[in-house]
C-alpha cells in the first residue's frame, strides 16, 4: 500500500524524479528561500515536460490588506502587476474571515450558499461544531458548491493544492489530484518547491490549476496590527517567495501559458484597548451558546426566546448592531443558511466583542490588541489584494475594487472551463481581459 505522502503529495514528482535519476542529483532547499539548486534541476527537466493546456496558479497571501502593495518593499509583486492587472481592492464575502472568504474565491458562491458561514459554526442536522483545526474541516458534509479544482477535474484536467480551505475534503466525492494536508509549519520555500515540482510533471500528468497559501502577513497583522513594521517585513518575505515561484515557472518555460493570480481573503483593521464591547453587560451568557465572538457575533439559544435575546442586545451599545438571522442587511448575503446563528451581531470597525472573564484572561496573559478582520466588507480596511498576469490578461491596468465572488468566473474563463453554478458575474472582470 502506498504511504500517505505517495497517495496525496509525493515529495518529488515522477517526472522530476526521472530527470534527477538521469542527472544523478536531487534538489536541495536551504533553510532560507534560496531555490537555485531546484531551479537548475528544473532547467534540466524542460526538455521532458512537453506542451499542455493553460495553467493557472492561484496564490493566497492571507490577510494582505489592499494598501500593503504600495507600503511594503515588494518588487516582485509590483512587477507582476505591471505586466498584468491590479485591482484597487478585492472586496471579500461576509464574514470577512479565512475559511468563508477562501472558499468563496474558489466557488464563486456567497457563504450563505456554499455553507462555510464562519470559521466556527454549528449545523443543526449534522449536530456538530465546525472549526478550522478540527477533523470536521475535512468532512465533506460541511462543504457545498463546487470548488475550482473539482470543476477542472470533472472536465478532464488535473488540479493540485498546496493548502487551501476545503482541499482536504472529498467535496462531491472529488479532491485535488495532488494535495498536501495543511501544516502551517511548512516553510514557504517548501511550498514553492512543491508547486514547481507539480509543474515539472509531464504534460499529461501536470495540473492545470494549482493553489498555494501563505499565512505570514495575516499572523503579523493579528499580532502587531496593520500599521506595524512587522506586517511590512512579512510582506517582503512573501514577495521573495513569489519571486522564487515565478522564476521557477520561467525556468520551466511555462510562463507564456501560465496565469498567476495573487489574492488575499480579507484585509485587517487596527484594534484598540478602549474599543471593547462587553457582552455580559447586557446578556446572561448562561442562556446562550456563543458560536462566534468577534467581530461577528453568533448566538444560539440555550433557554428563552430569540426575541428576548434580540431585545436584550438591540441598541444597547453604539458600536454593536444586532439582527435576527432573517433580517441581516441584504448586502451581506447572510440570511439563507441554517448554519447562520439565529442572532447575528456586527461590531463597528476596530471594535471587538468579548466578556469580562475573557478580557481578564487576555490581560493576565499579557496579550495586547493588534489587528482583526471579519467586519462588514463595506469597510475599506477589509479589502484585500488582487494582482494577476497571464496570456489572456491585460498589461499594466489598474481597475476598481470588485467582489471576490467574481474571481471563480474569471479563473474558469482563463482555463477554458465551463463554470459550475455560482453567484459571480463574468462582466465584473471583463475589463481585466485582453479584448
Amino acid at each position: 500500500m502506498k504511504s500517505r505522502s505517495e497517495r496525496f503529495a509525493p515529495a518529488c514528482s515522477a517526472g522530476l524524479q526521472s530527470c534527477l535519476r538521469r542527472r544523478a542529483c536531487r534538489p536541495k532547499v536551504s533553510a532560507g528561500r534560496a531555490l537555485l539548486p531546484l531551479l537548475l534541476v528544473l532547467a534540466l527537466c524542460v526538455g521532458c515536460r512537453g506542451a499542455g493546456s493553460p495553467i493557472l496558479v492561484l496564490i493566497s497571501f492571507d490577510g494582505w490588506r489592499w494598501d500593503y502593495i504600495d507600503r511594503a518593499k515588494v518588487p516582485n509583486l509590483q512587477t507582476l502587476a505591471a505586466r498584468g492587472v491590479r485591482a484597487e481592492g478585492l472586496i471579500p464575502s461576509f464574514p470577512s474571515n479565512t475559511f468563508p472568504s477562501h472558499y468563496t474565491l474558489v466557488t464563486g458562491l456567497y457563504p450563505e450558499h456554499h455553507g462555510i458561514v464562519s470559521n466556527s459554526m454549528v449545523d443543526p442536522v449534522i449536530g456538530e461544531r465546525f472549526s478550522m483545526s478540527a477533523d470536521t474541516a475535512n468532512d465533506p458534509r460541511w462543504w457545498g458548491g463546487e470548488p475550482l479544482w473539482a470543476t477542472a477535474i470533472r472536465q478532464g484536467r488535473r488540479a493540485a493544492s498546496m493548502f487551501w480551505p476545503g482541499s482536504e475534503a472529498p467535496i462531491g466525492g472529488v479532491r485535488p489530484t495532488y494535495w498536501r494536508p495543511f501544516d502551517d509549519a511548512v516553510p514557504n520555500a517548501e511550498r514553492v518547491r512543491q508547486v514547481l515540482e507539480w509543474l515539472a510533471l509531464p504534460a499529461d500528468e501536470r495540473p492545470s490549476f494549482i493553489t498555494v497559501y501563505f499565512s505570514d502577513v495575516d499572523s503579523a497583522g493579528h499580532d502587531f496590527g496593520p500599521e506595524s513594521t512587522e506586517v511590512l517585513d512579512a510582506a517582503g518575505r512573501l514577495d521573495q517567495a513569489l519571486g522564487d515561484l515565478i522564476a521557477g515557472i520561467d525556468t520551466l518555460q511555462l510562463l507564456e501559458t501560465t496565469s498567476v493570480i495573487v489574492v488575499s481573503d480579507h484585509g485587517m483593521s487596527q484594534l484598540d484597548e478602549d474599543r471593547i464591547i462587553l457582552l455580559d453587560d447586557y446578556l446572561d451568557l448562561s442562556t446562550v451558546d456563543v458560536i462566534d465572538w468577534t467581530p461577528t457575533l453568533g448566538l444560539a439559544l440555550r433557554s428563552g426566546s430569540v426575541d428576548a435575546v434580540y431585545q436584550s442586545l438591540k441598541g444597547k451599545h453604539p458600536a454593536l448592531a444586532v439582527y435576527k438571522r432573517e433580517d441581516t442587511p441584504w448586502h451581506l448575503h447572510y440570511s439563507r443558511h441554517p448554519r447562520i446563528p439565529p442572532i447575528v451581531g456586527l461590531a463597528d470597525e476596530g471594535w471587538r466583542i468579548t466578556s469580562r472573564e475573557r478580557l481578564a484572561s487576555e490581560r493576565a496573559a499579557g496579550r495586547k490588541p493588534g489587528g482583526a478582520h471579519g467586519y462588514d466588507p463595506a469597510y475599506k480596511s477589509m479589502h484585500g489584494l488582487f494582482v494577476a498576469a497571464g496570456p489572456r490578461l491585460r498589461r499594466g491596468a489598474v481597475l476598481p475594487a470588485f467582489e471576490s465572488v467574481n474571481v471563480y468566473e474569471l479563473m474558469c474563463w482563463l482555463l477554458g472551463l465551463e463554470p459550475a453554478r455560482n453567484d459571480g458575474d463574468r462582466d465584473a472582470t471583463r475589463e481585466f481581459l485582453v479584448p
